[in-house]
């Protein structure tokens, strides 16, 4: 079973709404789509955003990446021979996570037709279907109440709240606000972006606990690099701190868990460089006894399909934010996994069961 091409293409689709961070404000899903084809006629899909606030990665240094690094050292290449595939992705080139991640999922997606199983069940089949959160961008208190008002009608019991772009106070009655109009009944998780220092996360954590706002957990709180700080965090409060671009890396996950520097790690294909390093951290956090959430970026379904299929095989894997595809005007893939309202589930075709892909849908860019 031999590669004999790979083509890259250029899409965008817009967002029904602004997606809104303490890092950046996403108007439209741009993505690189990656095709593999194979000699025995299978195709394979992958995607790869740009995050260059996150992952450093743009439009043109994800394809220049793919075409002029990676593609060389696949094409006539033995998928079956995967182990030396996914080493040698992994050591083309430095960093450029989010090229590696996309050429990975399509490779995975060739290797699961080729079993001639479902990519879940190739990876490991641990469950048959997925719950995902809903994310509530940030913004004033009350229009962040509304949202979340409007998600639960949706029929989402768990919502992700982003925080960390202004004062500490303001974030603090963005919670009280949303708690006022959701009840307790719903988790809420708050994701700061790296948007608070160790100190702020510290007394707003506190804060919440004290106010009986009831918060599953937080993410990433303060800035990447200071693993140290979120030690410290993580050591002070009684609610759950989540690592999320703490961790890119198989050893960067080996720090946080040698160090007890986080109760969670959030995985993502884009930072990890697809899923052949992502198995790796799972494997890590779980052996450490530390559970860990597969998320996103803003992707479109080609993306969140390969996430998702990696998030359901794996035990260790106990929480899901998948809900970037609700977010855009238009959906451009035929098949992948299917939405009724929170609840994913899994065509049962081979692969990632993705049939399609509509590269002349969204807003042209390439």
């Amino acid at each position: 079973m031999k590669i004999t091409d790979l083509h890259t293409y250029r899409v965008a689709v817009p967002l029904h709404k602004p997606f809104k961070t303490a890092l950046r404000t996403v108007h439209l899903a741009e993505a690189i789509i990656v095709k593999v084809m194979c000699d025995d006629g299978t195709i394979g899909w992958g995607e790869a955003p740009p995050t260059v606030v996150i992952t450093g990665d743009s439009l043109d240094s994800i394809e220049a990446a793919i075409q002029q690094v990676i593609k060389p050292k696949l094409i006539g290449r033995n998928l079956l021979h995967y182990e030396a595939l996914f080493h040698d992705i992994a050591s083309s080139i430095v960093r450029n996570s989010s090229a590696k991640a996309a050429v990975d999922m399509a490779l995975y997606d060739c290797l699961a037709q080729h079993s001639g199983l479902p990519l879940y069940q190739y990876l490991g089949g641990y469950r048959e279907g997925l719950e995902t959160d809903y994310t509530v961008s940030v913004n004033e208190p009350e229009e962040m109440a509304d949202d979340a008002v409007q998600y639960i009608k949706d029929g989402f019991d768990v919502l992700k709240i982003k925080v960390g772009k202004d004062d500490i106070q303001t974030d603090i009655e963005r919670i009280k606000r949303i708690r006022q109009v959701v009840g307790n009944e719903p988790k809420i998780r708050l994701d700061a972006n790296q948007g608070w220092s160790v100190k702020e996360s510290i007394y707003a954590i506190c804060q919440m606990e004290d106010l009986g706002l009831n918060i599953e957990l937080v993410e990433q709180p303060v800035v990447a690099s200071d693993i140290a700080g979120l030690k410290r965090v993580t050591d002070h409060v009684n609610t759950l701190i989540m690592a999320d671009e703490s961790v890119f890396t198989p050893n960067q996950a080996l720090e946080v868990v040698a160090t007890r520097s986080a109760d969670l790690i959030n995985i993502k294909l884009m930072k990890a460089g697809g899923i052949y390093q992502a198995e790796k951290i799972n494997a890590l956090a779980e052996l450490n006894g530390i559970q860990c959430m597969v998320g996103s970026m803003i992707e479109t379904k080609i993306g969140i399909t390969a996430a998702a299929h990696f998030a359901a095989s794996k035990k260790n894997i106990t929480r899901f934010d998948f809900d970037a595809p609700l977010m855009l005007a238009e959906d451009i893939v035929t098949g992948g996994i299917h939405y009724s309202g929170r609840h994913i589930s899994f065509a049962q075709k081979t692969g990632l069961g993705i049939t399609d892909v509509n590269l002349k849908g969204g807003i042209q860019i390439g």
